[in-house]
């Protein structure tokens, strides 16, 4: 069963346009460079906060995602356009 990587953060209301701008090739970085990714969604929610929501093939291959960081420039400018993190969790899709 898939890994579930819950993040939520917020983001400055100025910096919304960075967020969605860099999105896409954030998406395609880990497309090309992290092993086991399935997909990603992103859901506004209310009081500048935003839930990622991404698939991963296993626990394995979420655990060396976050050991990468931002390593390329389209993952940078997304976490770059996040004013503060409020949670992480992982789970399990059943």
């Amino acid at each position: 069963m898939p890994t579930v990587e819950l993040t939520r953060f917020r983001v400055d209301p100025a910096r919304e346009n960075d967020l969605l701008q860099a999105r896409p090739q954030m998406l395609a970085d880990f497309q090309a460079d992290r092993s086991g990714f399935i997909e990603a969604r992103l859901v506004r929610l209310p009081n500048d906060e935003w839930l990622d929501i991404v698939l991963w093939e296993t626990p394995e291959d979420f655990a060396a995602s976050r050991a990468k960081g931002a390593n390329l420039p389209g993952i940078a400018a997304f976490f770059d356009a996040i004013g503060a993190l409020i949670s992480a969790e992982e789970g399990t899709a059943v």
